[in-house]
């Protein structure tokens, strides 16, 4: 059976931001990291829930990153048996290569 997780991988804390983002899928293990780019309200976070959601369909382990400041947003999806992620690569994201 399909694993499904929702998290929230950065967020504002008492002693500023904290990010786990760098323990998500690193560049080294994974074998493809897609970075999605366009302004906001174009379907970036629809796209990637509907591929989240195909996956899950077809019995396969996804985890659903949100966006801190707006929990019906998603910053990423990572197809962990794949490790293959999907992420936000808009401002104010930051994707270093």
């Amino acid at each position: 059976m399909a694993v499904e997780r929702h998290i929230y991988p950065g967020n504002n804390t008492t002693e500023g931001f904290y990010s786990y983002y760098n323990y998500i899928l690193g560049q080294r293990e994974a074998n493809r990291i897609i970075c999605i780019k366009g302004g906001p309200g174009v379907g970036k976070s629809t796209f990637m829930k509907k591929i989240g959601e195909t996956y899950l369909e077809k019995g396969e382990d996804v985890d659903f990153m949100h966006c801190s400041s707006d929990n019906n947003s998603l910053d990423g999806v990572v197809l962990k048996n794949r490790r293959i992620a999907l992420i936000d690569a808009t401002s104010p994201h930051v994707v270093v290569s």
